[in-house]
């Protein structure tokens, strides 16, 4: 089977079944070895700096190993056994379906009136205070996090699957779980985290800007104000702290035409972000569900996009 085929397998599994909870997960088992490998690089290497740039090198050589071998040991059994592990691994690295399904609960309970209950699904979404937050903040911090995950959990290992395949996809992951782990800014991480924080960067440049393309040209299909999509992603797109996380953001919030970014507050303390959008519309409920639309139909342009272009090079030079 060719990697285009296995790459749209894994996309519509995802879609249908999203991540079963009860199935162990490689991008979990990553972080738990991750979680070992940085108690004994700490140990053994005075430097924090060096130490992080250990564990990251060292988690990259294990994820690539473990998927490599799994998908030769699979193969030399049966063709169709390499086939459907290479599946399963790419399947593993997507998260469209999962990211659709807690935000929708976050609009499901300001539906019904539990602004309680919203704030605390939201919290399960974003890393921000979420205990005082009225209904737009958390309209406002549920489609961040749909936003900036459509880069994360779809179109960033999409396009690594695309280049490397099931391994390609499962190191940006590997990459992807270092710096949720370890890429904080706080006295524990500011240096070990260091390396773990640029190669995210790294990895996301490209597809953060491709999504957030990609994005305006969905909401021309969905009939989302792509005029003010375009023109905010070219205007706001760098509001943002991170390199890569306003692209998406841009696009999105111009599609919408709410507001995003402005003050936050973090374990107590007020973090005043750029401002990313215009305030058209109050937020409401009903915008987590178009930007969730909003991240289905990206998810779909980038896949045949990045697939279309693969069958082309590959079919032209081989």
């Amino acid at each position: 089977m060719s990697l285009e085929l296995q790459i749209i397998s894994a996309l519509l599994m995802d879609f249908l079944l999203g991540d079963p909870r009860w199935f162990p997960h490689p991008v979990r088992l990553i972080g738990r070895v991750a979680n070992q490998v940085e108690k004994w690089s700490r140990r053994v290497v005075p430097s924090e700096r060096t130490a992080g740039i250990c564990t990251v090198f060292l988690i990259l050589a294990m994820s690539g190993t473990a998927g490599w071998g799994l998908v030769a040991l699979a193969g030399a059994f049966h063709p169709l056994a390499g086939d459907v592990v290479s599946i399963l691994l790419l399947y593993f690295c997507f998260a469209a379906r999962d990211l659709a399904r807690h935000s929708r609960k976050v609009a499901d309970a300001l539906l019904e009136k539990d602004l309680v209950l919203a704030r605390k699904r939201v919290g399960a979404l974003v890393g921000r205070d979420t205990a005082d937050l009225e209904e737009e903040g958390v309209v406002r911090a549920c489609v961040e996090s749909v936003a900036e995950n459509t880069v994360d959990g779809v179109t960033a290992p999409l396009l690594w699957a695309v280049l490397g395949g099931p391994v390609g996809a499962l190191l940006y992951k590997a990459a992807s779980t270092m710096d949720s782990m370890f890429g904080y800014t706080n006295e524990e991480y500011l240096q070990f985290g260091w390396a773990s924080a640029k190669l995210d960067d790294l990895l996301n440049w490209l597809p953060a800007r491709l999504t957030g393309l990609v994005m305006v040209m969905s909401s021309l299909l969905l009939n989302m104000r792509p005029e003010e999509a375009w023109w905010v992603f070219i205007r706001d797109r760098l509001n943002h702290s991170s390199p890569n996380s306003g692209h998406a953001e841009a696009a999105a919030a111009g599609a919408l035409g709410i507001r995003l970014g402005g003050t936050s507050y973090y374990f107590g303390k007020p973090v005043t972000k750029p401002v990313i959008g215009d305030d058209c519309y109050p937020p409401f409920a009903g915008h987590i569900r178009e930007a969730n639309l909003l991240m289905a139909v990206t998810t779909v342009l980038t896949a045949v996009l990045l697939i279309g272009t693969r069958m082309i090079v590959t079919g032209f030079f081989f």
